[in-house]
Order: structure tokens, then sequence, then C-alpha cells
């Protein structure tokens, strides 16, 4: 049977597909109306126009965003505290970088010498200890461990990426895409760790149909870890909820699509107010990912020589760091890569135990190899001054290290840090500071939301635009904050 774009099988209203198969009866693929695919369309209101908008309004054409999925240690990568008692500072040394007077971890060596094209940001902050991406990526007011652990939770709003699909949706209809606008990878989140099924980068309130369309990697994982090796084998591959099945043949797809098109004209003609819901954009939209030729070379990371490939590192984050460089060149707006959590849960940058060989041999490095070799591609292509380049997590870790032998800290979101790059950021600066222990803000505090609104902003979007939730209320895309100017130049 084929699927289009993921559909869990309890949907984020809480329905089943079964349940909904009764109330709309047999659509397309098996599936029944465009409920199924997530569309009760939420109608966005008009911008607002920001008076004296600040500067770099629209200047990123594309984003990629780096997500760290567990926390980095701040005082142990991009904050260090070289002065603190030593059950605070860690064991590594700070590293000079191309920013005068500015330091980050020994381990990072690539990424020091770019900080120049970067802005720092050492202040982030908000009060949530939990591993919330879904705090982080959307405009939510709120968070708990219910929402963490629950990608289905009615009270979720809309990932990002999944905003921004929803609003070009308005002015560029999807079934026009060659490509998707809202890519993830290196698979779906949070699908290959036990116990916890997260939530995160979903569409929330819009709907399934604005999810992202996830790629899965294919390959062999000699280390039993593709975070810290694959094969040159290994390749990206459009998510079997988006792919036909291998016997499903271009022939029956398009007798499937006649159907499918000769049933929506039937309920449309049966049902008037159905006929804006948009059922059919997302039918296109999945014919044209299953039919697109240029997707899939997007994704063919073996079209790059391997001395451009070995650049990135031969990890599942490098790889999929290189995929996302394609993604950008080819015309995806926004793609995320994940470094997710892989079999167990406290993995990932998620350090209570064993953070010194696991920072040290395996996160550093890898990200380090990935984030100093796409900012080298696309500043050497022209690319970056138009280019958002994200790379943020949840929240921080405790300045105390704990009791493990191995080293660890716990989780801490007074104050942590991330980095920014290209897409109209500021070079060579860093904003707000934490203070002499790296346990709580010093200067300029800047919340989640702030970055998010900075992000919006960048992407040319006025932070205060509105949307409707299912309920035909207006919500802000982001519940407060607003663009942090220090980053923008």
């Amino acid at each position: 049977m084929l699927r289009i774009l993921s559909s869990p099988k309890r949907l984020c209203d809480g329905w089943t597909r079964r349940e909904l198969l009764r109330a709309g009866g047999l659509g397309l693929f098996g599936l029944s109306t465009s409920q199924l695919l997530g569309l009760e369309h939420a109608t966005a209101a008009a911008p607002h126009v920001m008076p004296g908008r600040p500067a770099g309004f629209g200047q990123a054409k594309r984003c990629i965003l780096l997500y760290l999925y567990g926390a980095p240690s701040q005082l142990d990568t991009f904050d260090l505290k070289p002065e603190a008692p030593a059950e605070i500072r860690g064991i590594f040394n700070p590293m000079a970088t191309r920013i005068p007077g500015v330091q980050i971890c020994e381990h990072l060596p690539r990424t020091a010498e770019r900080m120049h094209l970067c802005t720092l940001v050492r202040s982030l902050t908000h009060p949530y200890n939990i591993h919330s991406a879904a705090y982080t990526l959307s405009g939510t007011p709120i968070t708990d461990i219910p929402m963490e652990l629950n990608p289905s939770d009615s009270r979720h709003w809309p990932y990002f990426g999944s905003v921004l699909d929803y609003l070009e949706s308005r002015t560029e209809p999807r079934t026009r895409r060659e490509l998707p606008m809202n890519v993830g990878l290196p698979w779906k989140f949070s699908s290959r760790s036990e116990p916890f099924k997260r939530g995160g980068p979903y569409a929330g309130f819009l709907g399934g149909g604005y999810n992202p369309v996830w790629c899965e990697f294919d390959g062999t994982v000699p280390r039993e870890d593709p975070y810290r090796g694959v094969l040159p084998e290994g390749r990206f591959e459009l998510s079997q909820a988006a792919c036909p099945d291998p016997d499903l043949t271009l022939d029956r797809l398009n007798r499937r699509r006649s159907l499918g098109d000769q049933l929506d004209q039937l309920r449309r003609a049966s049902d008037p107010l159905s006929a804006g819901q948009s059922y059919d954009r997302f039918q296109q939209m999945a014919f044209s990912l299953l039919t697109s030729q240029k997707m899939r070379t997007a994704l063919d990371i073996a079209r790059e020589p391997m001395a451009v490939r070995e650049r990135y590192g031969m990890t599942v984050f490098g790889q999929a760091v290189l995929a996302a460089r394609r993604m950008a060149e080819c015309g995806v707006r926004l793609t995320t890569v994940f470094w997710d959590e892989y079999k167990v849960a406290n993995s990932a940058w998620d350090t209570h135990i064993q953070q010194w060989t696991r920072l040290k041999d395996e996160l550093c490095p890898g990200f380090d190899l990935a984030y100093s070799a796409l900012l080298d591609d696309l500043e050497s292509r022209g690319m970056l001054s138009e280019t958002l380049v994200v790379a943020i997590s949840e929240h921080g870790r405790t300045p105390k290290l704990n009791k493990e032998p191995t080293g660890g800290r716990e989780h801490w979101s007074e104050v942590y840090s991330a980095l920014f790059a290209g897409g109209g950021v500021r070079r060579g600066a860093v904003v707000g500071a934490s203070d002499k222990i790296g346990g709580f803000v010093k200067e300029r505090p800047v919340s989640p939301k702030d970055v998010l609104c900075t992000m919006y902003h960048l992407m040319g979007v006025d932070p205060r635009t509105e949307i409707h939730d299912r309920l035909g209320r207006p919500l802000p895309l982001v519940y407060g904050g607003g663009v942090v100017e220090e980053m923008i130049g």
C-alpha cells in the first residue's frame, strides 16, 4: 500500500485512520478525506506590517537547521570557564577563534577557524529542564513531559518549517513545486530510539499534511552507531511513508491518481464546503515527490567526490549535512538535520555519563567536520549570505559536574549557547554572556522564542503574523519573544 507524507497510525488530533475511514469513506490510496492528511486547514491571517522593521528581513532565501538533540554542555563546547573551580570547568582547554578574545573548546578547531562567519549566542535561557525539542522549534508557550513524550499531544503548536510551508502554500500552490520545502534528515525524528517517541518537528494544529517530508538513511553501520561512522555505500532515500511499494509501477500510480481525481470531484460536487480544503494540493505534491527526479538527485550524495564526503565526516550526521547542502542548492527552503538519539535514551548529546570520551571522540569531531565543511561550501558557492545556518538544542547542562567517573552533567536551561551563520546573520559577533561559572545569564537573555522570531524575520516572515488553530482561534506564530537585532548584520 502506498502511504503519503508519513501519516501516523494515530493522528495529531487523536483520531485513528480507521475512525476517519469510517467517518469519511474510502479515498485515494486507502486514505479517507483531507482530514486524514491533517488538512483541518487553519487559515492564516494577513501578516502585520512591522513599523521600523529591523534590517535583514527576508535576506535568507533558505535555511539549514542543525538540531543537536540531547543538549550540548555549554561549558565544554562554546562557553568554557577556564578560571572556574575544577568541578565546574571540566577537563577541556579553551582555544582561540577568529573572533578576537573569544575562545571555544579545543576539540572544535575547524569551527574556531570559521567563527568570523558566525554569531555565537551565549545567553539562551528558558524555564524547562526537559528534552522538549517542540518547545525550541515551535511557538508554543508551554511544555511539559507529557507533551515531550507525545508527538500527537493536541497542545503542540506547528514546527517552524511546517509554518513556512503553510504560509508559502497560500501564495504558491504546492502542486507547482518540484521539491518539498520542509525536509527532515537523516530519518523521521525520534524513530530510531527506544523507548521514547518525542514531540518536536511536526505540524501540530496545522495538520499532518504539513509535517516535514522525511528521508531515511540506508546503509551499513560498522560501529553499531551511525553517528560514529558509516560506509560510503550509505545513501538517503525518501521515507517509505512517502514512497510507493516496490511493486507499484508508474502506470498503476497514474491510474490511482486518475481514480482519486474522480472521487475528489464527486466529493466536491456533493459537499461544496469541502472545495476550499486543498485536498488536491496534498495529493499532487505527493505524486510530484514520488516521481521527482530532481528530489532523488538532490538526495544522491554519491554524486559528490569522495574527498568532499570525507570533509563532512563519514558519519550519518556529516553525510546528512552534505545532503542538506545539496537540497539547498536545488531550492529546498528548509532542511533540518537532527543529531538524534539512536537505539537508547541518553544518547546523542545527552551526556549524563561518558561525557569526556563522547565529546572528545564522537560529538565534537562529528559536528566540527560537518559544520565547517558546510560553511566552506556555502561560502565558496556564494550561497552563505542567503542561507541561514542554525545550530541549536533544547537546553544546556549543569555548571557542576555530577559524580560519574567518566564525566557528566545534568539538564540545565538557565543558560546555554547556540551558533548562527549566513542569511543576514552578523559575522564575528557574540550576543549575551553567562556568569563566571556558566550557570546563569549575566547579560542579554535570549529565549528560544526570540530565536524563532529572528529566524522568521530573516526568512521573510513577520513573526507577528497570526494563524488559526482547529477552533478558529487566532494565535501568533510565536508566543512571546522578539527579533534579536544584535544577531543581524
